[in-house]
């Protein structure tokens, strides 16, 4: 298995940031948790606190990073694990992917999402509800 780390930033008003996968590539055009694979000698956080800034400009603290679930299939060789994150530094923008956008937590179902990030979707939303 390919470990895959993604992070659920969560705003003030419970809304949480969902990036669009670049057209032309695989799942083009869905919407996911931002984040990406893990390289050769990094640890889980510090591959996702690199891929965030990468992606989004921002810089998150490791100690801000919390576990929430992860999701993998027979079909693919990746599993996801999905962090949640409620600080960080700087203000979000797409530097890699279509698009970013901030979706109320009660609406991330209704995105066109890659298979993984479905059950990720739905394990976000029971934790944000309780």
């Amino acid at each position: 298995m390919i470990p895959v780390v993604a992070v659920a930033l969560i705003d003030s008003e419970q809304r949480v940031l969902m990036q669009q996968r670049r057209i032309g590539g695989a799942h083009g055009g869905l919407w996911e948790f931002p984040g990406g694979k893990v390289e050769a000698a990094e640890t889980l956080q510090s591959a996702l606190l690199r891929e965030i800034e990468e992606e989004l400009g921002i810089r998150l603290a490791a100690d801000s990073l919390h576990p929430l679930s992860f999701a993998a299939t027979a079909d693919e060789p990746y599993v996801v694990l999905l962090y949640t994150c409620r600080a960080w530094q700087g203000t979000p923008v797409c530097l890699e992917g279509e698009g970013i956008a901030w979706v109320p937590a009660q609406d991330l179902l209704a995105l066109a999402m890659p298979p993984l990030d479905v059950p990720l979707a739905r394990a976000l939303q029971e934790c944000l509800q309780r």
